[in-house]
């Protein structure tokens, strides 16, 4: 009999991430280096259990191995290009990841919760018009470490003040399925029980409706799922989400139907109303069909107008209307209140605050 295969070995990129390994691979590199296993479970639990800002925190560790770790690690945390509060208390950085390239991560406070809203991409190539992100250019997929990074500096920043971290929803900039690799990975890694130890039903991952990517995020990520709908009528989703024209109801209701859920889950739909385009009672009736059949949630939420947007929200009486229709189909639906919308961090307004929108340049952009 021939040998059994041995595992890869993990080589890590130069600077050293450890916010871009997994513990795995952080015990591969340890032993690697000729160290103990266990040097691994302690490093990883003083960066995230322990939040240490720094290699000179970690004090259980020999002066040598931190030496060691000093020389080729890289910062593990985030530089702050600018940080906005809320007279409601979310808060708001914008994160730099070195290149010229920014990210935006919102803390929203609550009584019961604190919930970080997470980015896996600078910029976005999805354009939805009632979005200010989907106005910018794609620079490029944030890696596993920027998004990793992201829940860390926002967990060791409330920790400071006594404030808990409960809950990651990837919501902020870009689409998460069109950086699957990263995403998994950074997934993995929020979740892991001995480090930062975000439960799967914390964590909810959102989606405009790639569905080409849903069913491998489904067999890998036991998460929470969101999906933006906005509209249940092709023509009118083309000009929301014009993603759809590519991927459009019928294949969504499939990929959700799909998708692996755990006894009473639901898959939430976002349903941000817009004055006279996808606001009416009919609008409502024909969402209340199209959802026959999927164990889901309705999140109704107002839009949050950003300078130049080309839409008005809903007054409020036509979305209590519009809730009442899809609540007595016996679907749970809630109006989710805006956060944050006086420093441009409620849902739809990220891009960045006024006079940084350099950072994202169209002279660099990527596509998706």
């Amino acid at each position: 009999m021939g040998a059994a295969p041995t595992a890869p070995v993990f080589t890590p990129s130069a600077p050293l991430r450890l916010t871009d390994m997994t513990r795995e691979e952080l015990t591969q590199l340890m032993i690697a280096w000729g160290e103990k296993p266990y040097r691994a479970q302690q490093a990883w639990s003083w960066v995230y259990a322990r939040l240490a800002g720094t290699v000179e925190e970690m004090t259980d560790l020999s002066k040598s191995f931190r030496a060691r770790l000093a020389e080729v690690i890289a910062p593990l945390r985030p530089p702050v290009i600018s940080h906005r509060v809320s007279t409601d208390g979310t808060e708001k950085w914008l994160l730099d990841c070195g290149d010229g390239v920014a990210a935006e991560t919102v803390f929203i406070p609550d009584e019961e919760r604190g919930t970080v809203c997470v980015s896996s991409q600078a910029g976005c190539s999805l354009a939805c018009p009632f979005c200010r992100t989907g106005t910018l250019p794609l620079r490029r997929n944030l890696t596993t470490a920027e998004i990793v990074e992201q829940v860390l500096f926002v967990r060791a920043t409330m920790a400071a003040r006594g404030v808990r971290v409960t809950n990651v929803v990837l919501m902020g900039m870009g689409e998460p399925l069109y950086n699957l690799a990263a995403v998994t990975r950074a997934v993995r890694i929020i979740m892991d029980n001995t480090g930062l130890a975000i439960g799967c039903r914390k964590l909810t991952l959102s989606t405009s409706g790639v569905v080409n990517k849903m069913e491998e995020a489904g067999l890998n990520l036991n998460v929470n799922l969101a999906i933006s709908l906005h509209s249940v009528r092709d023509a009118v989703r083309d000009q929301l989400v014009p993603i759809n024209r590519k991927f459009n109801l019928a294949a969504l209701r499939r990929a959700a139907l799909a998708w692996p859920m755990r006894g009473r889950d639901r898959i939430t739909w976002e349903y941000v109303l817009l004055d006279g385009v996808n606001d009416s009672l009919q609008d409502a009736r024909e969402l209340v069909n199209w959802l026959k059949g999927i164990p889901s949630k309705v999140n109704l939420l107002a839009f949050n107008p950003w300078p130049g947007a080309p839409y008005a929200p809903t007054p409020r009486e036509q979305i209590l209307r519009f809730q009442e229709v899809v609540a007595n189909a016996g679907l749970v639906t809630i109006i989710r209140d805006s956060r944050g919308a006086d420093v441009g961090a409620a849902c739809g307004q990220l891009a960045g605050t006024a006079g940084e929108l350099g950072l994202f340049n169209p002279l660099h952009a990527t596509e998706a």
